[in-house]
């Protein structure tokens, strides 16, 4: 992962200086694609006529993953065993390719991305898979400052059996930043919606918190909002530096159970955790 990093980081700087963007199709503003057949929203947010709760009796399974853009051969078995069970499933570097396409179409999965960019016509970014639509979805995306390509980040809202509401965030931290305004900014966009509501809340994803200062930021960015993280019984999320980079957090749910198991179908390990809501 660390050898990947510098990697990138060499690319970002080669881009940044010479303009080769001629295969990226970079939207002028957040934008959404809903369902599986590339089809553009064509807006900010979404509102779904649905009032179908996400919850199962007060029971919620949810599945965090960076899948990697699919470059894993066994990527789709891996999913598959990953959400059984789970109620939203969120991924993050996920790319609509011709054969994410057909899986999805054949899932029983309500599908929202947040467009972060197309390369060679095929679309990026975080995606959320629900077994019911979200009341709403808004999409946001924050400028990596190297590379010039966005990270993106979806809300969503979903109605609750005991009639609240629960608002999910899936959000892909910028990456290529030594500084930390950019960063910092990310979760910024965020807190506004987010202090709006009283009710459940989730928030997680690939934070690339990969040094003491981005955790920094993170942390403070939770305890403003009230979050607790998750606690993992097995923890084998993937580290930087000895970082995790992979985060789960929550608000007005009990946590009854949480785990981070290792796969070869990803250069991430997956958080898959269940809730229970509050009496």
């Amino acid at each position: 992962m660390l050898r990947r990093l510098i990697w990138l980081m060499g690319i970002a700087v080669i881009l940044s200086g010479g303009g080769a963007y001629f295969s990226f199709d970079v939207p002028q503003q957040p934008e959404l694609t809903v369902g599986s057949d590339n089809t553009h929203a064509n807006v900010r947010c979404y509102e779904a006529d649905s009032d179908a709760v996400i919850d199962r009796q007060g029971q919620l399974q949810v599945t965090v993953w960076n899948i990697y853009k699919e470059q894993r051969e066994n990527w789709r078995t891996a999913l598959d065993a990953f959400s059984q069970g789970s109620d939203i499933v969120l991924l993050q570097e996920s790319s609509l390719t011709a054969e994410f396409q057909q899986y999805l179409r054949e899932s029983q999965w309500q599908v929202v991305m947040a467009n972060a960019f197309s390369f060679l016509d095929t679309q990026a970014g975080v995606m959320n898979l629900s077994r019911h639509q979200a009341k709403t979805t808004c999409a946001y995306l924050a400028m990596e400052p190297w590379l010039r390509l966005p990270k993106s980040a979806l809300l969503a809202i979903f109605p609750l059996s005991d009639g609240t509401t629960l608002t999910v965030v899936n959000l892909h931290g910028i990456n290529f930043a030594w500084g930390m305004d950019e960063y910092e900014g990310q979760f910024k966009a965020l807190t506004a919606q987010l202090e709006k509501t009283k009710e459940p809340v989730l928030l997680a994803g690939d934070f690339n918190t990969w040094r003491q200062e981005r955790m920094d930021v993170l942390t403070r960015f939770i305890e403003q909002l009230g979050l607790r993280e998750a606690t993992l019984e097995q923890d084998l999320r993937v580290r930087v530096l000895g970082w995790p980079l992979d985060h789960l957090f929550y608000r007005g749910m009990h946590l009854e159970s949480a785990k981070a198991p290792a796969t070869d179908a990803s250069d991430h390990h997956p958080i898959i955790a269940r809730f229970r809501l509050s009496e």
